[in-house]
């Protein structure tokens, strides 16, 4: 026997018939191993060969027979983890180079399926649930400052089930199916949090802000933003580049045309000298062009801002939705390939 502690054969008689044949109930503890394939964990079933043979008798002097097709499992104890599907027999007749006798043996080959249950309640489905939190984190405001943090704590909570999962399966060269749905998650996560921090550069721009430039207007505040349905609140019907343009057009055209002509009536009803009155004008002038510039300038940072801001808004729900289908695919495809 292969088991440490039962020691020697036991005495246990032989019953021989009249025509020869005899029957010997020897009983022993047999171990075995076989080689575990985890490609499928833990949706995995494995299959090992018990081969039962004599080396010194050949086909000749012993010849073995199987009475079953399949093994006797009437006597097997359940396990919490494995389930035996059956245990089928053959018999198989080699002849080796050495000899011309043929040596028969009986292989019985055992098959089990690996209990999934656990894994799904305790690894599987919690890993789903984490990675459909990792999409939400472009619906935050970028202003609330939690984006970048959920992404990693999303990728520290995907670490962790991932080393439980290498805890709890035999080392192996292939690598399981739930290892490559954590490291795909994992990935898609990483991706996630660098395009969300790129995201709030666009959205944080500041004042020295660039317009956007024509291309990025079309594609994303005019097309992109129809597709993920993002407006603004009090978002006027009128094109934004055409309404600046008018008011300003009416400011500047306004100001510097009405003020010399006030001034030269004024200074002709006051009886002022010409040159006086104008050189105060002149002064005026100069302060009120430098004041409506200024003016000028900071509406359209504003203005640059705020179509920075709406060009990250729309990114941000474009890309939650690309993250929430590729998350629900990544699931699908997993479940697929297990069943």
């Amino acid at each position: 026997s292969a088991d440490d502690r039962f020691g020697g054969s036991m005495e246990t008689n032989v019953v021989l018939r009249s025509d020869g044949h005899i029957v010997w109930d020897s009983p022993a503890i047999t171990r075995s191993s076989c080689k575990v394939d985890v490609s499928y964990f833990p949706f995995d079933g494995q299959r090992c060969h018990l081969t039962f043979g004599s080396w010194t008798y050949n086909g000749n002097q012993i010849d073995l027979h199987n009475r079953l097709d399949a093994g006797d499992l009437t006597d097997f104890v359940e396990n919490v983890e494995w389930e035996v599907l059956g245990m089928p027999a053959t018999r198989n007749v080699v002849t080796y180079g050495c000899c011309s006798e043929p040596y028969p043996d009986i292989t019985y080959t055992l098959l089990l399926r690996r209990r999934a249950s656990f894994y799904i309640f305790n690894l599987l489905l919690p890993c789903v649930m984490v990675s459909f939190l990792a999409p939400l984190g472009f619906y935050l405001p970028a202003d609330s400052g939690e984006k970048v943090s959920l992404g990693v704590t999303v990728l520290l909570a995907l670490t962790v089930f991932q080393l439980l999962v290498a805890e709890s399966m035999p080392p192996s060269e292939s690598v399981p199916l739930i290892g490559k749905y954590y490291i795909a998650t994992m990935t898609m996560i990483t991706a996630s949090t660098a395009l969300t921090i790129f995201i709030m550069n666009v959205h944080h721009c500041g004042p020295g802000a660039q317009p956007v430039p024509p291309w990025a207007r079309r594609l994303i505040l005019h097309h992109m933003a129809r597709l993920c349905c993002v407006y603004e609140v009090g978002e006027s019907c009128k094109s934004p580049q055409r309404a600046p343009g008018r008011r300003a057009g009416r400011g500047d055209a306004g100001a510097p045309g009405e003020s010399p002509g006030e001034g030269e009536v004024g200074a002709e009803a006051g009886g002022c000298p010409r040159h006086h009155c104008l050189c105060h004008h002149d002064g005026l002038l100069r302060n009120v062009i430098y004041i409506a510039g200024c003016f000028r300038h900071h509406r359209a940072t504003q203005r640059w801002t705020g179509e920075w801001k709406k060009v990250a808004k729309v990114m941000d729900r474009f890309l939650m939705w690309v993250f929430f289908l590729m998350v629900f695919l990544m699931s699908m495809l997993v479940l697929a390939k297990a069943a």
